[in-house]
């Protein structure tokens, strides 16, 4: 009966290690950290804290904003201190996984001021390129934003 026993608790072992090594290959851990790190920008946006976004961008990071404006890291996170931020939100963020990169889209409305102290009002459409890299960290290295008809 003890070995019976022991036979099932192995081979139920088994089974969760291999459903929880599927649900890694297939994207699931990767997809959830990705969306996580999604919230963590979005959240440096509300907060007007460039230094929760930095960390998440790549040294070589690129972005093209919604006017076609082509920015580095650097012109990025000056451009996201200056920016004063009154409501910002996400909608149907999804994340998908292919290997060590991932694919991250969604909506985003932002009202506030931007860096000139022009008002804004933006529905937006993003797509987050992010790629895991040598030592393990997860980092966005190309953002895309276009105009989003409301």
């Amino acid at each position: 009966m003890k070995r019976i026993l022991t036979w099932c608790l192995l081979g139920f072992m088994l089974l969760v290690s291999a459903a929880w090594s599927q649900n890694e290959t297939s994207g699931g851990g990767t997809e959830k950290a990705v969306a996580a790190m999604e919230q963590q920008w979005l959240q440096s946006q509300k907060t007007n804290n460039p230094d929760l976004l930095a960390p998440l961008l790549a040294d070589k990071y690129i972005s093209t904003a919604d006017d076609g404006k082509v920015t580095g890291k650097t012109e990025t996170l000056a451009e996201v201190k200056a920016t004063k931020v009154d409501s910002v939100s996400y909608d149907d963020l999804k994340v998908i996984a292919y290997g060590g990169t991932a694919v991250a889209i969604g909506g985003v409305n932002a009202k506030g001021t931007d860096s000139s102290g022009k008002p804004f009002d933006v529905h937006l459409r993003f797509t987050d390129t992010w790629v895991k890299m040598s030592n393990g960290q997860w980092q966005c290295v190309a953002s895309h934003l276009s105009p989003a008809k409301m």
